[in-house]
């Protein structure tokens, strides 16, 4: 078979989001940027392709698992996002405001934390980077594991982030968060100094679209929207526990995703609550992708052990 059975399960998953997505587009009337998502979606096939090709003609499976479950992520990240924004403009009342009465409880507050990074403006922007590194450590973790032929390891990272992504997109649906971008301001002046990826601007945008909805989708104006639970920190999260076996990276991986923490509350305008939310939900998600692959069965384990200990 040119697909293994967990990799049909996972395009299962996403055939069933992409059926669903499409009809809310047509229900709810929206345009769509086809030529930008066109793009994206035929280098996902192009990766795909790739993939199928060393397997079935190369007989490299560790080359063509990786490219095929790469792909697999890309194509649930398109019509995850797209999901996400179909429920736009949004049914229940916003509890960004109990989110930031419980970061006080803790003695946390956002425009306060903001004013104290830009003391350290290298400092800032180094948080700036590591915020926008998510998806490159993503690719680099689904290279290693799959060139390291941990098959198990790849499957359950990728069935976790989906996991986790649905899990996020629900609690929002019904307790839908925007961050403390959206409800707090900021003086001019301090907002240049910290130059922050997710600031009052981008919150008011958010608030706008939870009162309007949107009426055309393009991936170059897709804004995050969930603020509880942060899915930077599901993300985080994953990059350390599935790379901690490789004893030469789990240090960094642990350092780098450590100052996750501070980017992800300033650059990521999150309330302290929504890290909290992630790490809960990054453990659910984990283990219920551990017994999915469980059940699912049939994945192999490609001398797994053999590589580990040469790492």
């Amino acid at each position: 078979m040119l697909f293994s059975r967990f990799e049909r399960f996972v395009f299962f998953i996403i055939f069933i989001i992409l059926i669903l997505d499409l009809l809310l587009i047509y229900l709810k009337d929206i345009r769509v940027d086809w030529v930008g998502y066109g793009l994206i979606i035929a280098f996902s096939i192009a990766i795909l392709a790739l993939g199928l090709f060393y397997r079935a003609c190369r007989r490299e499976e560790r080359i063509a698992e990786t490219l095929v479950l790469a792909a697999c992520f890309i194509f649930f990240t398109i019509v995850g996002s797209v999901l996400n924004y179909m429920f736009l403009p949004i049914h229940f009342p916003r509890i960004d405001e109990h989110l930031a009465l419980v970061d006080d409880l803790f003695g946390y507050r956002w425009p306060d934390f903001v004013q104290s990074i830009t003391q350290w403006p290298y400092f800032s922007y180094l948080l700036k980077l590591i915020y926008s590194s998510t998806l490159v450590q993503f690719a680099f973790i689904i290279l290693l594991l799959g060139f390291t032929a941990n098959s198990r390891k790849l499957s359950q990272f990728v069935l976790t982030g989906i996991i986790g992504a649905l899990i996020s997109i629900f609690i929002w649906v019904f307790f839908p968060t925007f961050g403390p971008s959206a409800i707090w301001s900021i003086e001019d002046e301090v907002l240049k100094r910290a130059d922050l990826i997710v600031g009052p601007a981008y919150g008011g945008e958010l608030i706008k679209l939870s009162l309007e909805g949107v009426d055309y989708l393009s991936p170059a104006n897709l804004l995050g929207l969930i603020g509880f639970p942060s899915y930077h920190t599901i993300m985080a999260a994953m990059s350390v526990v599935f790379t901690w076996q490789f004893y030469w990276i789990r240090m960094p991986m642990l350092c780098l995703n450590a100052l996750m923490i501070p980017a992800l509350l300033a650059h990521g305008g999150h309330h302290l609550c929504d890290f909290l939310g992630g790490l809960i939900v990054f453990t659910l998600a984990y283990l219920a992708a551990e017994k999915l692959i469980r059940a699912i069965g049939n994945i192999p384990d490609r001398g797994e052990l053999a590589v580990n200990n040469k790492f």
